[in-house]
């Protein structure tokens, strides 16, 4: 299905906003001759906009329909809908692989988001300080609140925007109330059985000798099985003996892969609230999100080392020299080699959340608000790769159409299909296990004056005790190989062939079922089990026994070396480059004057008010430096660059920062009527760096390089380089911003409105990966500057745009048709980020090490020549929702279309980086080689997906319903940005899926 451009977005908005003024409700006239039944999903829209046009900020809001019932599947996907809110659909730094619901959110282009729980903040054990929305349980949500600018009273931390997940009280509901819901889902691509999901909430309130009492209990759990399939496209690289004198673009390669995918969701949440006396509330809230998660995947990656000797025939090429079409081969090596790599992954997570509130009104002006707050949040990981290897003789690719089109003829697909073909290639693994903690008082005070303008003053402290605790397996992703074809002839007699009896073990022939929906096919492959991947470490161990027995055949035979790839498996819980330990204590005061104007012709309210926050954190880290000094002969002449007598050294050191913040904020409404109104908000925000980013883990390298005159057998010390890289920075400061906001907004209906609003936010101190100095003294007493490459708040930029919302239903269309409605909105955001040390080079250099800054801030192409002037990551400069809605009698469904232009994923990430570019810089002394350092910018291009679903109310408290997703069967693509031209690189397919529930209150 085509994407819809800007052009179509801005028609269809303008054509509702014009249909406000055409077709006027019935619910909106004045003579009241027509009285419109609210319920269902138009009374939940009728609450979230009374919502945003009483708030004292700017806000949207998304309100349950019935008990537990948010509008989609998962948190995110919720927050979509959100007019400036954009879906990640990628996994959580990872973006080759498609996240079906979703892995993280950005608010009008920056991901610089603060989550919280019920007014207070809340987070996961994942290196951020944010929660992760996909692990929470929609179910027990009652609402989500955006708030889109800060103000003095809010917790500190959210420059993008604030996402404040709403759960129930039991003083919500008048008395006893309950609902029970049970679901199954299906997915049309992973076929096989649906899945279960169910939810229970309970609550009730009673009168007693001591007050008044009201209990909750909610509980939701929910399963989900989907499938991933994708096809991916190699870089391409430039060759110049392929066409006479003409340079063109050849792929190495194509690949194929089908993910498994397995989510478990749980939720747990309580509360209890106790009023003694009117003026008096007090409430204890448990609140609990366990996630697990297993995906198993079989993936036809490549591992082929010399794309430059790859043949070419048959082939076609556009204007740019880019093949379009084409039969690779490689007979010079034995043929194209590929590993078919089974992968498994688990990760389970949690969050707990226990809070104490008391609300205590004191007297009619003073009132008096006290929290406190512990949260636990665990989360650990196991990723396991094992791959079988084959070498195919020859790939037709056509790369014309929508998606490639992979062609094999009958000979090379029996021989796919065959295990007699495929070796034994390589193993990884990867683990992470992390905790954090935090503790958290709050007091609120508020004074309500009796003054024709004064409201009321609040002011208020909160004392935060956090700490974040994470290992990391190293190295974190160890791959080793078993045997590869780079090795035969010097390190291995052979392959470790399948069929050979020696090295036969478990594997099976993945057959790729209806691939795409049956859109496309792909060749069956032979996979290792997965139990060769979850039997870590004693699968690899078994597996790599047989390197042992091919090595020693290799020595033997040629009377020398040594097997140096013997398997290591990584450490964890050892090595203290394993480990970022970060505690952080934060000391917040605040101060809020809220007034309002009533008098002026054109009444004006509003808040002022101060935010101070002080910072301490403490990283625990070390420095280590392993000295690199060559062994020169005896009695040899050396001369040259002196060489720095430097010891090695392990130091353990403690990294103490602290900073202070001054936040200023104003909020201003002004109300031309009683249905429009406008408002003007300027404040100052700030975000602090992930605890991901403050590790105070340093690694000093020395690297000398020399030459040997033949003849004099003199020694010449041509460079000496001290070098480094820092895990983290344990004393990066925040990212901060100044932003205005404008918003005109129009409520011509109680569930009808057309807001405007036109957004600026200021960055300074973003966080970027640069150059700086590590000094260390030498056993001489002289200093020595080692230039390490870390996290520093390098860059200022900024963050723009406008946003229009527009809902309605048209309740005087023919009666069949009144209850009809439409939601719409656009967003547009401008982007723009500038370094304080400008880092941009023409052309690249070999190492693809972190001081290598130009190619990850820039991006460096296969043929050596740098990118720059890239947008800031995860920004779509365009996004919107389109939804089509009904609600008349007992029926109520919506047809909802959301979309969002292509933006920048990652830079020199993998499957799209290499060392092999060639250097064509004609001043390097390697000019012709190839040997460059290079990584693509990579492109998530635009997406537009359509849901829909429509419930039923059997009676007032039994309703049955449907729901789908990925009507459109949508493809996600991934582009790839090269010189020649950009293009696509994967492309995903999940299929629709369908979800049938039924749900009973009373």
């Amino acid at each position: 299905m085509p994407y819809p451009t800007r052009r179509k977005l801005m028609n269809l908005a303008v054509a509702s906003a014009c249909a406000t003024l055409v077709l006027p409700a019935y619910a909106q006239q004045a003579d009241g001759a027509t009285v419109v039944v609210v319920s269902g999903q138009r009374a939940a829209l009728q609450s979230a906009q009374k919502i945003k046009q009483n708030a004292d900020e700017i806000v949207d809001s998304i309100v349950a329909d019935d008990i537990g019932k948010l509008p989609d599947r998962s948190v995110t996907e919720v927050l979509q809908r959100v007019v400036g809110v954009t879906m990640d659909r990628s996994m959580a730094g990872d973006p080759q692989h498609y996240a079906v619901e979703g892995s993280g959110v950005a608010i009008r282009g920056l991901n610089y988001v603060r989550s919280e729980l019920n007014g207070r903040d809340s987070f996961s054990a994942n290196g951020g300080r944010a929660l992760n929305f996909e692990d929470v349980p929609p179910e027990l949500m009652a609402g989500v609140d955006v708030y889109k600018n800060p103000s003095a009273e809010q917790i500190e931390g959210a420059i993008s925007g604030l996402v404040n997940l709403r759960t129930a009280m039991p003083f919500d509901f008048k008395g006893f109330k309950g609902s029970v819901s049970g679901q199954k889902s299906y997915s049309t691509l992973k076929e096989g059985k649906a899945t279960p999901s169910a939810s229970l909430m309970l609550s009730d309130r009673w009168k007693t000798g001591i007050g008044e009492i009201g209990l909750l209990v909610d509980l939701a759990k929910s399963q989900s099985d989907t499938r991933t399939d994708a096809i991916k496209i190699d870089a391409f690289y430039p060759r110049d003996n392929v066409v006479p004198g003409k340079t063109v673009w050849v792929p190495k390669g194509a690949l194929w892969r089908t993910q498994d995918f397995e989510r478990e969701r749980q939720g747990q949440y309580a509360a209890a609230q106790w009023r003694p006396f009117t003026g008096l509330t007090t409430a204890l809230t448990y609140f609990k999100s366990d996630y697990h998660m297993k995906w198993s995947e079989q993936a036809m990656l490549m591992q082929h080392t010399t794309p430059y000797d790859i043949k070419v025939s048959d082939a076609t090429y556009d204007a740019n020299g880019m093949m379009l079409t084409g039969t690779l081969s490689d007979p010079e090596h034995g043929g194209i080699n590929y590993n078919p790599d089974r992968r498994v992954a688990t990760r389970d997570s949690s969050t707990t959340d226990v809070n104490w509130n008391v609300q205590w009104r004191v007297s009619p002006q003073w009132t008096v608000r006290n929290d406190l707050q512990r949260i636990r949040a665990r989360s650990e990981g196991f990723d396991s790769d094992v791959a079988t290897g084959l070498q195919i003789q020859s790939q037709r690719l056509d790369l014309t159409g929508g998606m490639p089109n992979l062609i094999f003829t009958d000979a090379q697909r029996a021989m796919l299909a065959d295990p007699n073909q495929y070796y034994w290639a390589y193993t990884m693994e990867h683990r992470d296990r992390s905790k954090a903690d935090s503790k958290a008082w709050k007091t609120d005070v508020q004074y309500e004056f009796d003054h024709s303008v004064l409201r009321d003053l609040r002011f208020g402290v909160r004392l935060t005790d956090r700490n974040s605790h994470t290992h990391n397996s190293n190295p974190s992703y160890n791959w080793q190989a078993i045997t590869q074809p780079w090795m035969l002839g010097w390190n291995i007699s052979q392959l470790a062939y399948l069929g050979d009896p020696r090295f036969s073990n478990e594997t099976n022939v993945h057959t790729y079922p209806n691939f795409f929906n049956g859109k496309t096919s792909v060749p069956s492959v032979v996979f290792p089990n997965d139990s060769l991947a979850v039997g870590y470490p004693g699968t690899y161990e078994a597996l790599h026994k047989y390197y042992d027995i091919v090595c020693k055949e290799q020595t033997t035979k040629q009377g020398w070396g040594s097997c140096d790839f013997a398997w290591k498996n990584s450490t964890f819980g050892t090595d203290p480059a394993e480990i970022n330990d970060v505690s952080e204590r934060t000391k917040a005061f605040y101060s809020q004057l809220r007034f309002g104007f009533d008098d002026l012709k054109y009444p004006i309210d509003g808040n002022i008010g101060l935010r101070y926050v002080r910072t301490n954190s403490t990283a625990a880290g070390y420095t280590v430096f392993k000295p690199s000094v060559p062994t020169f002969p005896p009695g040899a002449s050396v001369s040259g660059v002196a060489i720095p007598d430097i010891a090695a050294f392990s130091e353990q050191q403690d990294f103490a920062n602290s900073y202070s913040n001054v936040l200023p904020s104003l909020n201003l409404r002004m109300k031309a009527s009683e249905k429009l109104q406008f408002r003007l908000a300027l404040g100052k925000a700030m975000s602090r760096p992930d605890f991901s980013q403050l590790q105070g883990y340093t690694t000093l390298m020395e690297e000398i390089k020399t030459s040997t005159n033949e003849a004099t057998k003199a020694i010449t010390v041509n460079s000496v380089s001290l070098t480094g890289t820092g895990a983290g920075n344990p004393m990066l400061k925040p990212t901060t911003s100044k932003q205005l906001d404008v918003t005109a907004e129009w409520y011509f209906a109680p569930s009808g409105s057309l807001t405007v609003a036109v957004f600026n936010k200021q960055l300074k101190d973003i966080i970027v990966n640069q150059l700086n100095t590590y000094d260390v003294a030498g056993a001489d007493g002289k200093t020595h500057s080692f230039t390490i490459t870390s996290p520093v708040n390098g860059a200022r930029g900024h963050a723009r745009g406008f946003e229009v919302a527009y809902q309605q239903y048209y309740d005087n269309l023919p009666e069949w048709l009144s209850g009809l409605g439409v939601q719409a909105s656009f967003t547009f955001v401008d982007s723009k980020r500038k370094l304080y040390n400008p880092v941009f080079s023409p052309y690249c250099t070999t190492g693809d090490g972190a001081v290598n800054v130009n190619l990850y801030v820039n991006g460096c192409d296969t043929d050596g020549r740098s990118f720059g002037n890239l947008p800031l990551q995860g920004l779509s400069r365009q996004s919107g929702n389109l939804s089509l809605m009904y609600d008349k009698g007992p029926v109520s469904a919506r047809l909802a279309y959301n979309w969002r232009s292509k933006n920048l994923q990652a830079v020199n990430t993998w499957g799209t980086r290499g060392t092999d570019g060639k250097d064509t810089n004609s001043a390097s002394p390697t000019y012709g080689a190839t040997n460059i350092a290079w990584g693509l910018p990579l492109w998530a291009d635009a997406y537009g997906q359509l849901d829909a679903s429509i419930f039923y109310k059997i009676t007032e408290k039994l309703q049955f319903g449907l729901e789908a997703q990925n009507l459109n069967k949508a493809v996600f693509k991934q582009l790839m940005q090269q010189h020649a031209g950009t293009s696509g690189h994967s492309w995903f397919a999940t299929g629709p899926r369908y979800t049938a529930q039924l749900r009973y209150s009373f």
